[in-house]
Parts: C-alpha cells; sequence; structure tokens
C-alpha cells in the first residue's frame, strides 16, 4: 500500500544530516504529486485542466525533465490509489519538511483546485484538511488562497 512511497522516502528522499537542496526538492516533488491526486479525486470529476495544471505546477515548481516529471507522477498515482487517508502523506512531509516547504505545498493544491475555475466545497476541505495535518496556519492557508484565486497562479 504506502510501502512503496516509504521505501522510496527512506531510500531516496531521507533527509541527511547535511541535506542538500536536490534531495529537499526531491521530497517535495513526491509528496505534492501524491496529494494533488488526492485532490483530484475529492470532487469525483478530473478535468483536463485540472491534470494540465498538476503536470505545470510539478514541472515549473521543481524543474523537472519530461522523464522525471512521467516517472514521479506514475509513482504518485499509484500511491494515492492506493493511500486509505490524508495522514499518511502529511505524516510523512511532517517529519522532514520545513514550515515554507509546506505552506508552498498547500499553494500547490489551490493552484490545482482553482484550474478548472470551479471551487468544490469538498476540494476546499480536503486542502483545510490537509493544511491543518501540515501545521500550516489558518492565515498562511488563507493567504495561499486569496493569492492563487487573485492571479498568483
Amino acid at each position: 500500500m504506502i510501502v512503496a512511497i516509504k521505501r522510496f522516502f527512506d531510500s531516496q528522499l531521507a533527509s541527511p544530516e547535511q541535506e542538500t537542496n536536490e534531495h529537499k526538492v526531491s521530497r517535495l516533488r513526491l509528496a505534492s504529486a501524491a496529494l494533488m491526486f488526492e485532490l483530484l479525486k475529492t470532487d469525483r470529476h478530473i478535468d483536463e485542466r485540472e491534470t494540465d495544471m498538476m503536470r505545470r505546477v510539478l514541472e515549473k515548481t521543481f524543474d523537472l525533465d519530461q522523464r522525471q516529471l512521467d516517472e514521479i507522477i506514475a509513482l504518485a498515482e499509484d500511491e494515492a490509489a492506493q493511500a486509505v487517508s490524508l495522514y499518511e502523506f502529511t505524516s510523512l512531509v511532517n517529519e522532514a519538511y520545513q514550515y515554507e516547504d509546506k505552506v508552498q505545498l498547500v499553494e500547490n493544491l489551490w493552484r490545482l483546485a482553482l484550474a478548472d475555475d470551479h471551487l468544490d466545497k469538498y476540494e476546499e476541505q480536503m486542502i483545510r484538511k490537509t493544511a491543518d495535518l501540515l501545521y500550516v496556519s489558518h492565515s498562511d492557508f488563507i493567504r495561499t488562497k486569496l493569492r492563487v484565486r487573485d492571479g498568483g497562479r
């Protein structure tokens, strides 16, 4: 179930004593992609604009080439399909992420949710729950929503 993602984190993405920027970015890639797939499933209608936005966000945020993007999306999609709860992903994020990375992840979720120009109430609930599980403050939750909604996409 979550074994593959845990193994991937442990073997490739574990935070070493002197973490390099490359390791930090790799961890954010996988967690972002997995949580994005969870968000895509929330409103039971996966819009092409949302999947396109997810690819653009991951590509832009992490400067991925096509092979890396396909690899991270495939792994994240498999794990998101098998996940029982958001806690499976957010607990991994909380172990190693800095607060700023968590805020960036929440902002990326807003980008995805608003990609189809419609915010479903279940999408908003999922982002709120994720932000809570990541210990992102309510003010940062709102600030990221407004920034994306007002054109910071």
